[in-house]
């Protein structure tokens, strides 16, 4: 069925001479979107940065993807109203879907507040593609860190539409991995992911070391 907001239509697909499992045989581990939502402020970033660094140790071919960054480039045209966050979300699940084409691990922390834009995202990927992980922290707490200082501006009337309170967060309601980071440090959560990527065979376990 034809997409109709799509305004190419006359374009078609150029399969390449090169093909994912060509290169993922080439890494030595398959392609994944990891992708991290959550209120701001409950640590998206940290965790994403922190899984990034441990993959990159390992030799695993990974990248992050930061809901901040894309938006000096890629999404600088958009703004924060309901229509612009579904289409940033949007933007970045296409983006993603090359990197895991391209069998690259990618990381991509985002607020994405609305459940059915995340689940648009993982019904365009391929089977075990899309992992759904769930920085999990209150309002309250968030509210407490404020990283960014964006709760004060709301607070001060700078900001109208912040997500969890001039704006909506729908928590996945499924998601493969929880990370509490409220009653979770840092160190335990990293290695949770570590520990779900390595059970569902997209990374190697690390060796263990004979005698032990």
């Amino acid at each position: 069925m034809a997409d109709p907001a799509r305004k190419s239509p006359n374009v078609s697909w150029q399969n390449g001479l090169v093909i994912r499992a060509d290169r993922e045989t080439q890494r030595g581990h398959r392609g994944a979107a990891l992708w991290f939502t959550g209120l701001s402020g409950s640590g998206k970033s940290t965790l994403a940065g922190g899984l990034e660094r441990a993959l990159y140790l390992r030799g695993v071919a990974a990248y992050g993807l930061d809901g901040d960054n894309v938006r000096h480039g890629l999404c600088s045209d958009l703004g924060f109203s309901p229509e612009d966050r579904s289409e940033n979300v949007r933007r970045i699940g296409e983006v993603a879907k090359l990197f895991v084409d391209a069998g690259v691990i990618v990381l991509c922390a985002f607020v994405s507040p609305y459940r059915a834009d995340r689940d648009r995202i993982r019904s365009n990927m391929e089977p075990g593609d899309f992992v759904e992980l769930y920085v999990k922290a209150s309002l309250e707490t968030c509210q407490k860190r404020d990283p960014k200082g964006l709760y004060k501006a709301a607070a001060g009337g700078q900001i109208t539409n912040m997500t969890g309170l001039g704006q909506p967060y729908e928590a996945p309601l499924n998601p493969e991995l929880t990370l509490d980071t409220e009653s979770l440090s840092n160190e335990v959560n990293l290695a949770a992911m570590l520990a779900f990527l390595e059970h569902h065979g997209y990374i190697a376990p690390v060796p263990t070391p004979i005698g032990r």
